[in-house]
């Protein structure tokens, strides 16, 4: 009875769930996945193979090129090159960074002062003594040979021709070298084992810039200026002496000295002297700013540096002298 009162009801069946829509991502998936990997079966016939090409050879780089070849080289002659390339690479970047604080207006003219003016206070007194004894030798020498064949007028011309072409420049570079020079490296290497070199580029400073640049113009006008001094000196000393000792005449003396001399010989003169002067402050500076291993390596700096400008400068003298004739036509009499 219960039962039929409360009669059951039946739930509704369930609906089945639709089916997710395949996807892009699926169906690209299950392509990989079926896909068959095995090669398939060509059914063409190759070509028969051409002719070879040889493959290209790696380019070598020619500075590891020249480093291994540098490094083949004797000690002494691989040092040589090393120094002469340390030089050249200064010169280039002090007188890249001269024209560039000239234009500027930031050279160093207090730098450039302060040694020029120590370099012609240094080598001054010890040029003007060189002078007088130069002088008065070339005098004595051409005077005595002058003697045996009659020509006693002609010690002027020889002094005109001696000092003004050879002598002066090469005395000025020498003294240079071995006074203002060796000062100039005794300082700078100093200073680079005290490391104050480091200090400068530390703080943003060139030291080329800041010290070497300045110091060329002053040994290229200090030895111009010495070239004056003595040439002059040497003259006057050798015409004393055509005087005192060999009983010349002024006439004689001067007349010969200016019919050989020409203003080209002169010219030339400071030429050279320039060039001698900055060359020796360019080794005096390369070797300090290189000194190595204290005091020791600073005294040894110093004793290359005046060595090495003495032989440099007597091949340029070659060099300059040939040039000079064969551009400057030589008087015939």
């Amino acid at each position: 009875m219960a039962d039929d009162e409360h009669p059951r009801v039946s739930s509704p069946a369930p609906r089945p769930r639709p089916r997710p829509r395949p996807t892009a991502e699926s169906l690209a998936a299950a392509e990989y996945f079926d896909r068959d990997d095995s090669p398939p079966v060509s059914t063409v016939v190759p070509d028969p193979p051409g002719p070879l090409i040889p493959p290209r050879r790696p380019r070598r780089d020619r500075s590891a090129a020249l480093n291994s070849a540098i490094d083949t080289l004797p000690g002494p002659i691989k040092n040589s090159l090393e120094a002469v390339g340390g030089m050249y690479s200064m010169a280039a970047a002090s007188l890249y960074g001269l024209g560039s604080d000239v234009v500027r207006g930031r050279f160093q003219f207090k730098e450039f002062t302060e040694r020029s003016w120590f370099l012609i206070n240094a080598t001054l007194l010890p040029a003007m003594l060189v002078s007088i004894p130069l002088g008065v030798a070339i005098a004595l020498q051409v005077g005595a040979l002058a003697a045996q064949i009659g020509a006693t007028s002609f010690v002027g011309a020889a002094d005109a021709i001696g000092v003004l072409r050879e002598a002066s420049p090469i005395v000025t570079a020498l003294l240079l070298a071995g006074v203002g020079g060796s000062a100039v490296c005794a300082e700078l290497g100093s200073r680079t084992i005290r490391e104050e070199i480091d200090a400068m580029i530390v703080l943003g400073l060139n030291p080329l810039r800041r010290l070497v640049a300045p110091l060329l113009v002053a040994g290229v006008l200090a030895s111009a200026l010495l070239n004056l001094v003595v040439i002059f000196v040497c003259i006057f000393s050798a015409y004393v002496f055509d005087l005192a000792a060999l009983h010349g005449t002024k006439g004689s003396f001067f007349g010969s000295f200016t019919q050989f001399a020409t203003m080209s010989d002169f010219v030339t003169s400071e030429i050279k002297a320039s060039i001698f002067g900055m060359t020796a402050v360019l080794i005096a500076a390369y070797k300090g700013l290189n000194a190595r291993r204290g005091p020791t390596g600073v005294g040894e700096a110093v004793n290359q540096a005046v060595v090495i400008t003495g032989i440099v400068l007597f091949g340029i003298n070659l060099i300059v002298t040939e040039v000079f004739f064969a551009l400057v036509p030589q008087r015939t009499f």
